[in-house]
């Protein structure tokens, strides 16, 4: 499927590219910071506000042993994969708030699950999309309670095999949802340029025949930007209020003014892009009337013969097409012309 639309927007081939911000967990454990965040990225132009839903419970055990600590190349490093969890987490009580004041302002609101029976939760408040993160691709459980409410998927690769990647779409088409969207990912935070591979897009659109897009962990616009020059139709950011605060994301996260820039740039990259034709635009095919053709550059006698002397290639292009030149030297002028005039074929015996 090429398009599928989250409430009125109509995501996929010719359409905008849909941008949504992550607010993860920059939020900081506050429900205001958490509102004033959506009421800033409103005002950047984004289309959505995405947050994720889940409990530490869910996510790991509270354990010591070494394999439930967090990764030593993460930007939380040294302590319990429970702990960050705790603290990065969305209360299930602001969510019916937050998606109201979302809408209110215009942003589509949904959430990445991270367990089924939260599925069930957030289809009680009627959202209107899931995200499957990075590193759930492989739970399929999961999937198929997302597939199972047949609203827009979208997914993303960060962590995946293609097997992976085979197997979650087998997941969805079995549930008879087909409305599914796949975001190249690089799950490394923040993500180094030389890590990115932009061009894994081409080749996922290619493979699978579905909306393509980026769901973005470095440090600036380059790689949305590339991104949408290779025909992502979805790109997904981290946003931060304060980027001196202490969110967890805040290494990766882009802040309202940086957000706003982003939103900018691309819709000037699709601008830039066009329509792919090879047709001339109107401002095109007036300036192709300055293109080079043949003038008379000495004044001519009728019977004189023409030579490289008294005809030049030159600009505007008034006079004969240049690829006539070597075929009308030595003939003669049919009558008495000034210099600087176009040639025309009338002119020539």
């Amino acid at each position: 499927m090429q398009q599928f639309s989250i409430n009125k927007r109509l995501i996929g081939k010719n359409q905008p590219v849909y941008i949504i911000a992550e607010l993860s967990a920059n939020h900081e454990g506050s429900f205001e910071l958490a509102a004033k965040s959506i009421e800033a990225i409103a005002k950047t132009g984004a289309d959505a506000v995405k947050i994720q839903s889940y409990t530490p419970d869910v996510m790991t055990l509270d354990s010591d042993l070494e394999w439930f600590k967090t990764r030593k190349d993460s930007p939380w490093a040294g302590g319990k994969l429970y702990d960050v969890y705790k603290k990065g987490q969305t209360p299930w009580e602001w969510h019916q708030k937050l998606k109201e004041l979302a809408e209110s302002l215009s942003l589509d609101f949904f959430s990445s699950p991270f367990h089924p029976e939260i599925v069930d939760q957030l289809e009680s408040i009627n959202v209107p999309a899931y995200k499957i993160a990075s590193l759930e691709i492989n739970d399929i459980p999961l999937i198929r309670a997302v597939a199972k409410t047949g609203k827009p998927i979208i997914i993303s690769t960060g962590a995946a095999t293609e097997e992976d990647i085979d197997l979650a779409l087998k997941t969805c088409f079995e549930e008879g949802n087909k409305q599914i969207a796949l975001l190249k990912c690089t799950s490394a935070y923040p993500t180094p340029l030389e890590e990115v591979n932009l061009k894994a897009i081409t080749t996922l659109a290619e493979k699978y025949n579905t909306i393509i897009g980026l769901s973005d962990h470095t440090l600036g616009l380059t790689a949305p930007l590339g991104a949408t020059a290779l025909g992502a139709k979805i790109i997904e950011k981290h946003f931060i209020l304060d980027k001196n605060a202490d969110g967890l994301d805040k290494d990766f996260s882009l802040d309202p003014q940086d957000f706003t820039l982003l939103v900018q740039e691309i819709r000037n990259m699709e601008k830039a892009m066009g329509s792919g034709g090879l047709e001339m635009s109107p401002r095109m095919e007036n300036a192709s009337k300055f293109k080079r053709s043949i003038f008379i550059t000495e004044d001519v006698k009728k019977g004189e013969e023409l030579t490289q002397k008294n005809i030049k290639v030159l600009r505007p292009g008034l006079g004969m097409h240049p690829k006539y030149f070597s075929q009308i030297v030595g003939k003669h002028f049919s009558g008495d012309f000034q210099r600087g005039t176009p040639l025309k074929d009338d002119m020539i015996d």
